[in-house]
């Protein structure tokens, strides 16, 4: 096999973080900002900023990551991960701008409907975030400040965001209406679903723990009829004292309700624990590939 390069990682992810930006600026251009839909952040400041004084929003972003960044950066996760938001900062700002360059471009959007704007400026947009993240990087704004409360504030981080983009959609409210701030609000929990779907991607799979009186049964129907390896695991019960086998399998999500027929069958008496894992490396599932 060849080598890998030693740079392509550095580059694969730079080139990650240019094109999910890139969406993201899309996104904005098409959907949030003919709408009046900020959803929160530094962008969406930087669209109320724009309101008032019709300044550029691309700089907007940029000037407002500026001191964020600034005071934020030993928090980012090393050097290594702030050379990459500081690059998706700058690629983020410039392609907000820069779109309106192209001639072709719909400056106006594509729709008035409200609806359409939330819903697919969501889906573009998280689509450009999971990008970013999976090229190691951030957007700067919400990220940053997050950290930072996190830090000086001991605010939890998921907290932080909920505080930050919160004050921003009431700003908005006040400024586009609160019908468009509700919609906003739609805007973001749909756009952080988007998120998790394209950082997990398509391989999201299930994993299983079966607790039974009849492991050897269950096991060989789930390698027969699932064609399914399946590991078994040494436990004792609490309250029993008695070891009993655990059966650990993994499957796809479209073939749980298989899985549970095949134990109810063998033991109705089992018990069994179903949990969601982001991605299964290996035979039967998604091959193993150098980074």
């Amino acid at each position: 096999m060849k080598p890998i390069h030693p740079y392509w990682p550095t580059l694969r992810d730079f080139g990650l973080v240019a094109f999910g930006t890139l969406v993201q600026a899309v996104g904005l251009r098409i959907f949030l900002i003919p709408a009046e839909l900020a959803s929160g952040g530094v962008s969406g400041i930087a669209q109320l900023i724009n309101y008032f004084t019709h300044w550029p929003i691309g700089l907007m972003v940029f000037i407002g990551n500026i001191p964020l960044f600034l005071i934020g950066w030993r928090f980012l996760g090393g050097r290594r991960f702030a050379m990459r938001t500081a690059f998706a900062i700058v690629a983020l700002s410039f392609f907000t701008d820069g779109l309106l360059w192209l001639p072709f471009f719909p400056k106006n959007g594509l729709t008035n409907d409200l609806v359409l704007n939330s819903l697919y400026g969501a889906v573009v947009s998280g689509i450009g975030y999971g990008l970013v993240y999976r090229g190691q990087g951030t957007s700067g704004g919400s990220d940053i400040l997050a950290r930072i409360l996190n830090h000086y504030r001991g605010v939890p981080i998921t907290q932080s965001y909920l505080i930050t983009d919160t004050a921003v959609i009431l700003g908005a409210g006040f400024i586009f209406g609160w019908d468009k701030a509700l919609y906003a609000i739609i805007t973001l929990y749909v756009s952080g679903l988007v998120v998790d779907t394209t950082m997990e991607g398509a391989g999201t799979v299930r994993t299983a723990l079966i607790v039974t009186s009849q492991p050897k049964d269950v096991a060989e129907r789930i390698l027969s009829v699932m064609e399914r390896g399946v590991t078994v695991l040494s436990g004792t019960g609490a309250y029993t004292g008695k070891e009993r086998p655990v059966l650990y399998t993994v499957v796809t999500r479209s073939e749980v309700q298989l899985l549970k027929t095949i134990v109810h069958e063998a033991d109705a008496q089992a018990f069994m624990v179903i949990g969601a894992a982001h991605e299964a490396l290996g035979e039967g599932f998604q091959p193993f590939k150098r980074q």
